[in-house]
């Protein structure tokens, strides 16, 4: 006799990646061979990684960092989707999502260097070009060029797209129903065996601990949340957010704890996660809605936190 739809069993699979993991569960018969998929799945975002990682020198990524500028790149079909959105976004936010703050990462210790006083300096007051201004992509000949000194970084944009890759990979197993994560960015596709959302948890904007903060739904819909509370530096008094505003060449400042965008894909909610920190939930909103996102600010209150929710 067939299984019911509640009567399959809960398949769950991970593994490392750029420095994180990936995972992915889905609901099969319990016969269904995991192998193939885990394979492929760690195949893509190790492809993801190979193309995009600026902590590999052999990166595609990296290959173009040092390229002349002028001169065309030939690059993959994966990295240059990733920085054909990448432009997009940057277009339409004004700026606040950029690439192109690669010097700046390095500079302030959030790259694969320490930190260095004088470069975090010069960072600050070195007006640059943004991605979307000086990066130029030739779609009939795959290939890239840079018309301006440009340092490219994806953190702000390569995990959502692997998690993208992942989905694909699993509509190409003929999985319908399933939800894939990689590092805190989430997708999810279809439903539960039981016909209800898949819920994932709004994380508490924590220095010391994970913690929930907030259940979330998820169907068809992917969920992607930039914060100050992973990654910091200390500079006296001031704790100061990986996260690079471009109009300062620095962290942002005044910033929200957390920001939780949804979209469609992945890749979307992780640049526009990284977008709204920078500008704010009053500058958010009509981006919000002009671009059918849904945001979550988190902000500190004394003790607390207290949640906005735009789009």
């Amino acid at each position: 006799m067939l299984k019911t739809p509640t009567e399959l069993t809960r398949h769950t699979l991970s593994g490392p990646t750029m420095g994180t993991r990936w995972s992915a569960q889905f609901h099969a018969h319990e016969a269904r061979d995991r192998a193939p998929i885990e394979a492929a799945l760690a195949a893509s975002v190790a492809l993801v990684n190979q193309q995009m990682s600026t902590w590999k020198p052999d990166s595609d990524l990296m290959r173009l960092n040092r390229a002349p500028v002028g001169e065309w790149v030939a690059v993959p079909r994966e990295l240059r989707t990733v920085l054909m959105r990448a432009v997009e976004i940057g277009r339409f936010s004004e700026g606040a999502f950029d690439i192109a703050m690669g010097d700046a990462v390095a500079a302030w210790g959030f790259g694969a260097q320490e930190h260095d006083t004088d470069a975090m300096r010069r960072a600050l007051i070195q007006p640059r070009p943004q991605a979307h201004e000086a990066l130029e992509l030739d779609h009939a000949t795959q290939r890239v060029r840079k018309c301006a000194p440009l340092t490219l970084d994806l953190s702000g944009i390569a995990k959502g797209f692997g998690v993208d890759q992942m989905v694909a990979v699993l509509a190409r197993f003929g999985i319908e129903h399933a939800l894939v994560g990689l590092d805190g960015e989430l997708r999810a596709i279809g439903q539960r065996p039981e016909g209800k959302p898949w819920t994932v948890a709004l994380e508490k904007p924590d220095y010391e601990a994970r913690a929930p903060l907030s259940i979330l739904e998820l169907r068809d819909s992917a969920l992607a949340t930039s914060g100050d509370y992973r990654h910091w530096v200390d500079l006296g008094t001031q704790r100061l957010s990986h996260t690079m505003d471009p109009s300062r060449g620095g962290p942002v400042l005044g910033a929200a704890a957390s920001v939780t965008v949804l979209a469609e894909t992945c890749m979307d909610a992780d640049a526009w996660a990284t977008a709204f920190m920078v500008m704010g939930k009053e500058r958010a909103k009509s981006l919000a809605r002009n671009h059918g996102l849904s945001a979550i600010f988190v902000e500190r209150d004394g003790a607390t936190f207290r949640q906005t929710h735009i789009g």
